[in-house]
């Protein structure tokens, strides 16, 4: 499995990276299946520099804030007005809502429907669902709306990415056992610490990921622009035994 950051900006498009988005790609039945988690503002351009849009088998969106969805509105552009011909239905596994949110953001002057080009499927608490060699399971995580913590297995190899969140026991099974954690970090200790149930630092970051047991690697991401992501990972790094790592756009993960 190979997973690229598109996107890690947290809140907003930063200077040096798109909003939210991480292509996940595996080897299945002769071809390359490739699955975007999230598609935040921004990063429909970037997503083209890894995967012709195509080519892409699912998106899934941990929540419907616009820095983790709002480019869904660019996609349905490329799907429904190619000069070859319009796509069909592409999956996209997202919270209840997620139509009736996408289609207000697309519409100007009414809610458009987009049903013609996405084909929208609920996340659950705990139901996995399977895209190709891909078992994604979603968790249920603490943020201010329905978002999810997505767990992806292929060939027994695990990437766990929290989305937005807070502290919650979730965590652990979402991240246990994991190659790989992409783990909100938007939150600097004593500065945000008023601020419960929204996002994670870096110490709580990896406070979870110890927890969890069995994390080989871990990697802030959603980091806002006005922090230093020096700070956050130095408040990782006082919990988090190894190395800890910071997304970067275009930073590619090839795992077993």
């Amino acid at each position: 499995m190979k997973v690229t950051v598109v996107g890690c900006a947290g809140s907003f498009a930063g200077p040096e990276s798109p909003a939210s988005c991480y292509l996940v790609q595996a080897e299945h039945e002769g071809r390359t299946w490739s699955v975007a988690l999230d598609l935040g503002n921004g990063s429909l351009g970037a997503l083209q520099r890894y995967v012709a849009l195509d080519q892409l088998d699912a998106v899934v969106l941990s929540h419907l804030h616009p820095d983790h969805c709002a480019d869904l509105t660019g996609f349905y552009v490329v799907r429904t007005y190619h000069p070859e011909g319009a796509m069909p239905p592409i999956p996209v596994h997202a919270p209840a809502g997620a139509a009736e949110r996408l289609a207000r953001m697309y519409a100007v002057d009414r809610p458009e429907d987009l049903g013609d080009r996405f084909d929208f499927r609920d996340l659950s608490d705990g139901s996995a669902f399977t895209v190709g060699p891909f078992t994604i399971k979603p968790f249920l995580v603490e943020h201010p709306v329905e978002a999810y913590g997505l767990r992806v297995e292929a060939d027994g190899t695990v990437v766990a990415y929290t989305g937005d969140t807070d502290e919650t026991p979730n965590l652990c099974p979402l991240m246990h056992g994991a190659a790989l954690v992409l783990a909100d970090a938007a939150f600097v200790d004593g500065r945000d610490d008023d601020k419960p149930g929204v996002h994670l630092s870096g110490s709580r970051a990896a406070r979870a990921a110890v927890q969890a047991g069995g994390v080989q690697q871990l990697v802030l991401t959603h980091i806002p622009a006005w922090n230093d992501p020096e700070v956050c990972r130095k408040q990782a790094a006082e919990v988090w035994p190894g190395e800890v790592g910071l997304a970067r756009a275009g930073q590619t993960y090839d795992l077993g």
